[in-house]
């Protein structure tokens, strides 16, 4: 009898030797919970993400294009996450939802962009 035993449910495994689930059933629902976003707060955060970048797509459909905060918050934008940012030469920071940016501009309105050397990759 084998000392080894199905990661996810625990019986004996039978047959080849680097065997780790005695079933596709088993290593199916073993992988689905490692890999699913089990903790609300990430779950959470990346909902968030993905909610901001459709408003950003939304109302950027060209590309550049100026928009006030107000609309921005009207349609559920959170301007607490985002994936990264980039700073110019001159000291200017972008922040990026993945490919959509904004730069805070004054009174309230932002320069929205897109990161095309992303969208080549």
């Amino acid at each position: 009898m084998s000392d080894k035993l199905c990661l996810e449910c625990g019986e004996p495994l039978l047959g080849r030797a680097d065997k780790k689930f005695c079933s596709d059933q088993c290593r199916n629902t073993f992988n689905n919970r490692m890999n699913s976003d089990s903790i609300n707060l990430v779950r959470n955060i990346n909902n968030q993400l993905r909610k901001n970048r459709r408003i950003l797509t939304e109302l950027n459909p060209e590309g550049k294009t100026k928009v006030h905060k107000d609309k921005l918050l009207s349609k559920g934008f959170s301007f607490k996450y985002s994936t990264h940012s980039y700073t110019t030469q001159k000291g200017t920071t972008y922040f990026f939802i993945y490919d959509q940016g904004y730069l805070t501009l004054e009174d309230g309105f932002y320069f929205l962009v897109v990161d095309k050397r992303l969208l080549d990759k």
